[in-house]
């Protein structure tokens, strides 16, 4: 089995802040449904938050603390948390789920999903955020998604399947030799065991995924999640409701796409080989 060779430090506050809203649970007698009940959330979030997968908000932190009469305890550890280091703090919950994850299907279209980017490329990204990052913040932030490849490299990696945007092929971020080194090591990735990679062509008369990107994962124990960023922020959906219908999204998106060998086929042609 993999044992990762370091958490975050968010990563564990979560878990430890978690396992507080467990253990005062426990002690004040409830079952995760009737603290949910109480709180009116969902059962699942009570349970995200005691696993350490879902970040404890400082609202239902202030609730919790209201039901289970602990006197400011759970605030007070939210507001308390440690930083991300490497990551935007929207971005937590997802990282340590796809560190995890047996399978996982990416739909891009804007960039280069983040699993496939080179350090140049990923360089060049952060190097447009608005406002400007500065030069540790984006070093910091580049090393943070070279390290999360690892996992593509493990002995046994998750399965994976990324669909890209043909826009995204083509567009030469950063500068025509970042361009060329992406898009070989795109072709690379291809061949990886366990990887699946297919192109959104341009042209397309129907297309399921003009919402926007999205990624699904699949945890260890068969739980099924997604996740869509925004501008300023990100959804990290788990109703199983809400899960299913960007699954049949993605479904649609692969029978659209062109086919694996397809698409080597297009980005041999691109780098003229």
């Amino acid at each position: 089995m993999h044992t990762r060779k370091r958490q975050r430090k968010n990563a564990s506050a979560m878990k430890l802040v978690g396992s507080l809203v467990a253990l005062f649970r426990e002690v004040a007698g409830l079952t995760q449904s009737q603290l949910a009940e109480r709180a009116c959330v969902h059962t699942e979030t009570i349970a995200s938050v005691e696993q350490g997968r879902r970040l404890l908000k400082p609202d239902l932190a202030v609730l919790l603390d209201q039901v289970l009469l602990t006197k400011g305890a759970l605030a007070t550890a939210v507001e308390n948390m440690p930083e991300i280091d490497r990551y935007p703090a929207w971005a937590a919950a997802f990282i340590d789920q796809e560190q995890e994850a047996i399978a996982i299907s990416s739909y891009q279209n804007q960039v280069m999903p983040g699993l496939l980017q080179t350090e140049n490329y990923a360089h060049a990204v952060f190097r447009n955020e608005v406002p400007t990052l500065s030069e540790d913040e984006m070093r910091m932030r580049v090393a943070g998604r070279i390290e999360r490849q690892e996992i593509l490299h493990r002995k046994v990696p998750p399965t994976c399947s990324f669909l890209i945007s043909e826009g995204v092929l083509k567009d030469r971020l950063g500068s025509l030799n970042v361009f060329r080194e992406q898009l070989r090591h795109v072709r690379e990735s291809a061949d990886l065991p366990g990887l699946t990679l297919q192109v959104m062509p341009f042209g397309r008369a129907t297309h399921a995924g003009l919402s926007g990107p999205f990624v699904l994962l699949e945890t260890p124990d068969h739980q099924h999640l997604a996740y869509a960023e925004t501008q300023r922020g990100s959804l990290f959906v788990e109703d199983p409701d809400e899960v299913s219908i960007l699954a049949r999204k993605y479904a649609m998106l692969r029978t659209q796409a062109l086919n694996p060998e397809d698409t080597k086929g297009l980005l041999d042609r691109l780098l003229g080989e």
